[in-house]
């Protein structure tokens, strides 16, 4: 006699999805690890040897001079990795108390190597109210995390489930994008560009500077990085009918932060120095081209993005450099936003051979 099937209720059919089902902490805890000690170590040239003891810094005296700001700033740049590495490690035995306590501890020890490290670079100088600041950081974030992550990530699932497309590593693609858009933030950069060498190692530009060469070559790369971005985007987006809403919103997303970032690094009545006709006509151009390419299956569009990327790429380092751009940008270089340039540089120049290897793998799965 056949036994008759179990009939699945409706909460069944789709399971909550659980704080621990993604790997979006990990992702970011990973990539703001990179960032952070790469800001803490630029220029990571000149290395020199003083003679002193790494750890003497520790039971110094604390600094004469400090700031507010300085401590504030210490503080807050580590916060995000407490909160971010007490959910990433969520899983271990003992639950949220052990992921808290290991966090504090990594924070702290990263902290402590990248200070170390500092005393053989001439333009840093280490010191234990740094080490102490970032400590109170990583600790604040992950009392955060213990009170909060759980709830916020449950969240996070829920929106992965009903906005992101089902492929492998998708949250990994969602952090490349955040990269990107962090390249943005940086006014020196040729808008959307990506993949410019010349800022990590000697190359001399193949077009000599023209107003017209210029003019043709910064449209040519605007307009294959917004295919390019715009693809990328889509193949993260589950098939819904408002995908192409988000993807006008992300584009609206980065020319905000292109326009922020101008006006407060360099001064307000240039926030719209990215808008040249170039860029109009890279827009305009790009915009129309990638309406026409979201239309064709998605194997066809990761190519598509694969190809767009690698033309970007050459036409960006044949782009003759602005003389215009070199000299109104020349101020906010110094100061407190020396490693933020660095920064921001270095993500621009390394992104698209981040990403295209990531667009290879989730084509061959689509």
């Amino acid at each position: 006699m056949e036994q008759a099937l179990p009939t699945a209720s409706p909460s069944d059919e789709v399971p909550a999805p659980q704080p621990g089902s993604t790997r979006l902490p990990l992702y970011l805890s990973l990539a703001y690890l990179i960032l952070i000690s790469y800001a803490s170590l630029y220029p990571l040239a000149n290395w020199r040897d003083l003679g002193v003891p790494p750890l003497a810094f520790v039971d110094a005296a604390w600094p004469r001079y400090w700031t507010v700001f300085d401590l504030s700033v210490n503080i807050l740049a580590y916060l995000p990795l407490g909160f971010l590495l007490s959910l990433a490690l969520r899983g271990l035995p003992g639950g949220r108390w052990s992921a808290a306590i290991i966090a504090l501890l990594l924070g702290s020890l990263l902290s402590l190597a990248l200070e170390c490290l500092q005393n053989w670079l001439p333009t840093r100088v280490p010191s234990n109210l740094d080490l102490a600041c970032n400590a109170v950081g990583t600790a604040i974030g992950a009392v955060l995390a213990f009170c909060t992550g759980k709830r916020i990530f449950r969240r996070i699932g829920q929106i992965q489930q009903e906005l992101l497309a089902p492929i492998v590593h998708v949250e990994l693609g969602l952090v490349l994008l955040g990269m990107w858009l962090l390249t943005q933030s940086s006014p020196e950069t040729l808008l959307f560009g990506t993949g410019d060498l010349r800022s990590v190692i000697e190359l001399t530009p193949a077009v000599p500077y023209a107003a017209h060469s210029f003019f043709v070559l910064e449209a040519a790369v605007i307009a294959c990085n917004t295919i390019v971005i715009g693809l990328f985007a889509r193949t993260l987006l589950a098939d819904r009918a408002t995908s192409h809403l988000a993807l006008l919103a992300f584009f609206v997303l980065a020319l905000a932060i292109r326009t922020l970032a101008a006006a407060v690094l360099v001064a307000p009545q240039d926030a719209l120095a990215w808008l040249t006709p170039g860029a109009r006509l890279g827009l305009l151009v790009g915009g129309l081209l990638l309406s026409l390419m979201l239309l064709v299956p998605g194997p066809i569009r990761v190519a598509l993005a694969g190809v767009a990327l690698m033309a970007g790429t050459v036409l960006v380092n044949l782009t003759p450099a602005n003389p215009y751009s070199e000299v109104a940008l020349a101020a906010w270089r110094q100061g407190h936003f020396l490693n933020f340039n660095g920064l921001t540089r270095w993500v621009a120049s390394l992104w698209p051979f981040v990403a295209l290897p990531y667009l290879t793998a989730v084509g061959r799965r689509l």
